[in-house]
């Protein structure tokens, strides 16, 4: 027998060392790889081979797959191996273990890992029924050396990882294997304590003995104590808190004390953040405040004092040692979870050393690394917003100290492609480019900004001065010296903002200090600059201070004097090349800070209307001063004053002279002609040649209509209103109906408005697409930015100086805005004109005319302002009463098209991925592009379902009822399967009256259940699909609209029923179809039988309980574990788990008596 196997293991050793070299051809190495498959699955041998193959004279990689091999015989072949055989591997594993392996600075890492694997697997089987001195006997193991209490390590922390952090074994055999650790706990805790004493005594040892170089044997004690404190990080995240804190938390003082051995500190800082990270009672963690005694903080700082000065390798060159820096980064989460456990045991006593404990933060808090000093801005914010904590008179003397770190940390500095400051040197190692750097920056801003308003609340009067002082440096100190640039302008006004913003919140009036705040708004307005960038620092100031002139409205005039001149900045030397980023953003923050303050403090400017009017009437008198844009905000900003006129034949007579001009232009003949046909469109925009001027004419048309519709309003208050002749009448429940100022005038220009909509969708017609020339063919296209943003991809960060606006780039956005502003102008109309714009005869048909013209030849990046802008606006904002007039003429037809657009354009993205799993290659423009069509696809499909949410669903809970989005838009979290109770809304009942539309709504729901957008098949499946369904249950559905809507739940469960939310959703609607439609729908059974592997058995009972109800008396818990088991074959899986060879893991005899 010992030849035979002898020569198999040759065969195999030239098998792995094919597969190993690099000079192998791929048909080697493939003959190879089979001829290896073919004997771990068909060989009797494996134990015999994989043990010679295992021993020590083989090479590293011939042992490893020897041990591999082993692996691999307990994981597949253990369940059908007699005793004996079994007991003879677990023997010759434990000589492995002993005797089988070099010294442990000698061994293989991967070696090592293998061994322990075999181990842990047999565990898995066999412990503790059939094992019962397991940790005995690798506790005798780990004395007999350093190698051996290394693999034990090893054993021990894949035991915990496959049993507690992954639970990789059946549910029966975990919990026997993790009561079994629970048990022992104290002695493995006791065993590991030893160990790490024990590298105390050695380190001490080596310290006295003052050697030239560290011997072989403290290095291998260094490896042990490395093993232990990664397995002990494997055990102190989830085992009884009495363990970590028992003896007055000696195993925490042991990891502090470890905290200063260069070659150990990083483990032990990484076991000390889980240990102080652990959440629990308030007194299992009350021992935790034993880390704030004297002795222990001493440690910590010595420890990250130590590390600080070993962190740059070289101080000359400034290179960065990335363990010791990494060590830092560890220690700075621990001292800010050190922070969490403060928050929550203050109520027993404040700490002794608050002091020390916060200028040990603080220390981290000015360190150069900009990671390190973002690590600490939460933990600050949640000192100060403390109730306790915040009152202590520690807390007043620190919060002083962080205001004035606060101001150098503000300033955007340490740029890894830069040497300007120490951050660099440590940016290089946490980020990749200056791009993650900014994205991290703004980050680390924002909660900065946060800790220093909640720090004003504690010392506002010393916060004051700070950022007095800061300010009025910034001012008296030149340019050109160097100390004072942009960055630091832009930290100062980050600074001051929240400083003064917080201040009006928190002071009353009487303790403002008035004088000093105008005294430094005067400064402010005096100081001139020609740099863009401080001057958009200045404006921002001046707004942040603008509450003072409420106090001395005399000074409004020189405000506004100071705001106007930059609405029109341009560069001194009159440069002829196009703007750049930062003159048009210095020119968009004055209009915006114009409508800030109109908007705040409409009150307060409005003695100042007659000035403001003349002025913008000067500014327009030049045509080409202002961008359309610009033109519009300044006439924005007189609108939001013109409301305080409480007076509507007043208001209305200003808002019909402001708009003349629009009005006279946008009602010509020549702007008619224009705006009706798609060839003189075109012609007249410049899309075959450059016009920007008329470009220009018609965006400030649009803008100009669009402002007065967000603007103008009647007075809030309803006396106000009434006096006003604002009220035209109330409803039969006594609410007031208002009339909006500017609904006359914004009526009389809605027909052309609509013909523009309807020509802009005709602009995507072959013939009209044709019409381009070469220059333009791209103008329809989605912007970079808008792709980047649709692919979450961050904006690249720009040179402040250098970045043109002028190039094709400008028609591509004049077609991108003018076709959202139309929808955004559309669905702002209703609530403002309310009755005057919901009345208009015939506006369903005006709509469907235009906005509904030719969508199959609108691309997805321009349908969704469509549902967004304006459907979704107009179903939320329409009063009952035009229901039937106007929302169901209009969203008939608009959900029949997004029926049919959605399952077209599905399943070609359905084709193209099937294809693109057998292509060899595609170029990356192609892949790109699918990557954007793909994600607008996905983008529309949520917003369609959206619609459906806001048409069908009455949303009785303050989660659902707001209109919630993220900062893009593009997440909508509005639906909440779980809370509240979902019930058809009253446009939905409106609906059901149609039968077609009914339908529609139904085919698109349960289709969009097996698209792949994981997102709204949680969400349709969650609330809409069973609101909808429950209501036509009644009625006599054919059998064949039965079996497809349950059909398209299994075929959801196939496509997501990995992921476990949609899994939850799914199940819970196929339940539902099942329970109410079985009774009548024999061929839902049918359908539960072609699904894989069902137990037939099992169904027959739970079938005959659907059909007889009562006679189930099953909670409902029970019930849909049953329906889980009988569905579990047809939920998909994941790409990684579809084609993994199954492991089976037999139950032992129970421990418990049941």
């Amino acid at each position: 027998m010992a030849e035979p196997i002898r020569a198999l293991c040759h065969e195999l050793i030239k098998a792995v060392n094919v597969t190993m070299e690099a000079e192998s051809s791929q048909t080697y190495r493939l003959e190879a790889l089979k001829f290896i498959e073919d004997f771990k699955k068909k060989s009797p041998f494996c134990v015999e081979c994989g043990l010679q193959l295992a021993e020590k004279s083989q090479t590293a990689v011939v042992r490893h797959f020897g041990l591999q091999i082993l692996e691999h015989v307990v994981k597949f072949r253990w369940n059908n191996m007699a005793p004996q055989e079994k007991l003879w591997l677990k023997n010759c594993t434990m000589g492995l273990l002993s005797y089988g392996t070099h010294p442990i600075l000698q061994e293989e890492c991967h070696v090592k890992d293998a061994l322990s694997r075999i181990v842990v697997e047999m565990i898995k089987r066999e412990w503790p029924q059939h094992w019962p001195d397991m940790l005995n006997e690798m506790e005798a193991l780990a004395a007999m050396g350093d190698a051996q209490t290394e693999l034990v390590m090893l054993v021990l922390l894949r035991l915990a990882e496959d049993v507690i952090t992954f639970q990789t074994l059946p549910t029966e055999r975990r919990l026997d294997i993790q009561h079994n650790l629970t048990e022992n706990m104290d002695s493995i805790f006791t065993f590991l304590r030893g160990i790490l004493i024990l590298q105390l005594h050695m380190n001490e040892y080596n310290k006295l003995k003052c050697a030239a170089g560290l011997d072989l044997k403290t290095k291998a004690h260094w490896r042990v104590g490395v093993a232990t404190l990664n397995t002990l990080a494997g055990y102190i995240n989830w085992v009884a808190l009495s363990h970590i804190t028992n003896e007055n938390c000696r195993l925490l003082e042991i990891l502090c004390l470890l905290l200063s051995e260069p070659e150990l500190q990083l483990e032990a800082a990484e076991c000390l953040l889980i240990a102080v990270s652990r959440k629990g009672d308030l007194e299992e963690c009350k021992p935790f405040l034993v880390l704030f005694d004297d002795v222990i903080m001493n440690y910590i700082l010595s420890a990250a004092q130590s590390a600080d000065g070993a962190a740059l390798c070289n101080q000359s060159s400034g290179a960065v040692v990335e363990r010791r820096y990494t060590f830092l980064k560890r220690l700075c989460q621990v001292l800010c979870a050190l922070g969490s456990q403060i928050c929550s045991l203050v109520c027993f006593r404040v700490p002794v050393n608050l002091n020390k404990y916060m200028e040990t933060l603080l220390a981290f808090t000015t360190h150069p690394s900009q990671f390190l000093r973002s690590s600490t801005q939460v933990t600050w914010g949640n000192l100060f917003r403390h109730e306790i904590i915040s009152r202590d008179p520690v807390i007043g003397p620190m919060t002083i100290k962080y205001l004035r770190s606060a101001r150098i940390n503000l300033v955007k500095t340490g740029f890894p492609s830069k040497n300007d400051c120490p951050a660099c040197e440590f940016s290089r190692v946490d980020f990749d480019s200056d791009e993650d750097f900014n994205c991290f920056f703004n980050s680390f801003r924002s909660h900065q900004v946060e800790a220093v308003r909640l720090a004003c609340k504690i010392v506002p009067f010393e916060a004051f001065q700070i950022a007095r002082e800061w300010a009025q440096y910034q001012i008296n100190t030149p340019i050109d010296t160097g100390n004072t640039t942009p960055d630091q302008w832009d930290a100062m006004t980050f600074f001051t903002e929240s400083v003064f913003g917080q201040l009006f919140k928190i002071l009353e009036k009487e303790k403002l200090p008035i004088d000093e705040g105008m005294e430094l708004l005067q400064m402010v307005v005096n100081y001139e600059t020609r740099d863009p960038l401080i001057l958009s620092c200045v404006l921002t100031i001046i707004s942040t201070l603008f509450p003072f002139v409420k106090h001395q409205s005399h000074f409004l005039p020189q405000v506004l004097y100071k705001i106007f001149p930059a609405i029109t900045f341009e560069w001194v030397d009159e440069r002829k090349e196009p703007q750049t980023q930062p003159l048009k953003n210095i020119r968009r923050h004055a209009c915006s800070s114009i409508i800030r303050m109109c908007q705040d403090y409409s009150d307060l400017i409005l003695p100042c209307f007659d000035m403001m009017y003349e002025h913008v009437k000067r500014l327009f008198s030049n045509e080409m001063l202002l961008t359309p844009m610009e033109k519009c905000a300044l006439m924005e900003a007189l609108i939001l004053i013109s409301n305080q006129f409480k007076d509507y034949n007043k208001q209305k007579a200003f808002l019909e002279e402001l708009m003349a001009p629009v009005t006279a232009q946008w009602l010509s003949e020549e702007m008619r002609s224009v705006l009706w046909d798609p060839a003189t469109f075109l012609t007249y925009v410049g899309a075959d040649d450059q016009k920007g001027i008329n470009r220009s004419r018609i965006s400030f048309c649009v803008y100009t209509i669009l402002g007065v519709v967000k603007r103008a309003r009647w007075p809030a208050d309803p006396e106000e209103a009434k006096a006003g002749g604002f009220v035209i009448g109330t409803t039969s429940d006594g609410t007031p109906i208002y009339r909006n100022p500017c609904a006359e005038p914004v009526q009389a220009l809605l027909p052309n408005l609509l013909a523009l909509i309807r020509t802009q969708n005709s602009l995507f017609l072959p013939e009209n697409v044709n019409r381009l020339s070469k220059t333009f063919t791209r103008v329809y296209d989605d912007m970079d930015i808008e792709k980047n943003s649709e692919l979450g991809i961050p904006q690249a960060v720009l040179d402040s100086y250098d970045a043109p606006l002028y190039r094709n780039i400008v028609e591509l956005g004049f077609f991108s805005s003018l076709y959202r502003n139309c929808y955004q102008l559309l669905g702002n109309a209703g609530p403002c004109l309310q009755q005057d714009f919901y009345a208009i005869e015939g506006l369903a048909e005006q709509i469907v005319g235009s906005a509904f013209i030719h969508l199959d030849s609108v691309p997805d990046h321009r349908l969704r302002p469509l549902i967004r802008l304006f459907m979704k606006q107009l179903v939320m904002s329409c009063p009952h009463e035009y229901y039937d007039s106007l929302l169901c003429p209009l969203l008939g037809p608009f959900f029949a098209f997004l029926l049919q657009r959605l399952s077209f354009r599905w399943q070609i993205i359905n084709q193209t991925t099937s294809l693109s799993a057998q292509a060899e290659a595609y170029e990356e423009n192609h892949v790109t592009q699918e990557m954007v069509e793909e994600q607008l696809l996905r983008l529309v499909t949520r917003e369609v379902i959206y619609l459906l949410g806001v048409t069908c669903i009455t949303r009785k809970c303050p989660e659902l009822s707001a209109n919630k989005e993220d900062a893009d838009g593009r997440g909508m979290v509005w639906m909440n399967s779980s809370k509240g109770i979902h019930e058809l809304s009253e446009l939905g009942k409106h609906l059901l009256r149609s039968e077609d539309i009914y339908m529609n709504l139904l085919t698109i729901c349960f289709n969009s259940l097996s698209w792949r957008e994981t997102v709204n098949c949680q969400q349709t499946a969650g609330l809409l699909c069973w609101t909808l369904l429950k209501q036509v249950l009644g009625g006599n559905l054919l059998p064949e609209a039965v079996t497809w809507l349950y059909a398209s739940v299994l075929k959801g469960l196939q496509m997501h029923g990995q992921h476990e939310g949609c899994n939850a959703a799914l199940t819970q609607l196929a339940l539902l179809i099942y329970e109410a439609l079985r009774p009548r729908y024999a061929e839902l059974r049918l359908i539960m039988n072609q699904i894989p592997d069902i137990q037939v058995d099992a169904l027959e009972q739970f079938d005959q309980k659907a059909i007889q109800p009562a006679v189930s008396k099953a909670g409902e818990k029970k019930k849909k574990e049953q329906f889980k088991r009988l569905i579990a074959g047809i939920v998909g899986k994941p790409l990684g788990q579809q084609f993994k060879k199954e492991v089976h893991i037999r139950n032992l005899p129970s421990l418990f008596k049941k």
